[in-house]
């Protein structure tokens, strides 16, 4: 017998994923440029170097930069890929089993955690913020909260009916709890780098 399949065609979260994964993509193809561009001219400027703590060089030339001995734009030039793929599956009528939305949510847990990972690393070893990689923060953040929050409502998650219904109401709260996410950035941001003051 096969796996059930999702009763629900999130059609908004296939939007939603295919315009993040976009950005995504956008922003590590751009660090990927960055990156080479500093390869190619040692001791150049990356064009997103604004200022000692709006910057790209000092992440990408960072260990933190390489954590699998490659640049990690190239994993997200080869990671954004998927949702891409999925959202436009999604419209195109696809309908996934459960154990892909389980895979694929293993999988957006897997970018967000090493995205929470950065953001410490960012703020509180290399005391910088990189303009494309806050891209990439701010979309991985609610793709992560809107991909779990589908697995409860779909059905995906072996859970109650009420909580299959409370997960379809908290949806729509999902942009809310990014803003909340990037406030918690911005508070450890400013605490640590003192942001505000360092740009004004």
């Amino acid at each position: 017998m096969s796996a059930p399949t999702s009763r629900t065609r999130p059609v908004g979260l296939a939007i939603w994923l295919i315009l993040a994964g976009v950005i995504g993509w956008w922003a590590a193809f751009q660090l990927t440029l960055e990156k080479l561009h500093v390869l190619a001219n040692p001791g150049a400027a990356a064009s997103c170097d604004f200022s000692v703590l709006v910057q790209c060089t000092a992440n990408l030339d960072s260990p933190q930069g390489s954590v699998f001995g490659f640049p990690n734009p190239l994993l997200g030039l080869a990671a954004w890929v998927a949702p891409i793929v999925v959202g436009f599956a999604i419209l195109a009528g696809a309908r996934f089993s459960n154990w892909f939305w389980w895979c694929f949510a293993l999988g957006m847990l897997g970018g967000f955690v090493f995205v929470v990972w950065l953001i410490g690393q960012s703020i509180f070893v290399l005391a910088t913020l990189c303009p494309w990689c806050m891209v990439t923060w701010s979309v991985m953040i609610p793709s992560f909260y809107a991909v779990v929050v589908h697995l409860f409502r779909s059905g995906a998650l072996p859970v109650s009916s009420r909580a299959r219904r409370g997960a379809e109401r908290l949806m729509g709260w999902v942009p809310l709890m990014a803003v909340l996410s990037y406030v918690v950035i911005g508070v450890l941001a400013q605490v640590r780098l003192d942001v505000i003051g360092n740009i004004f």
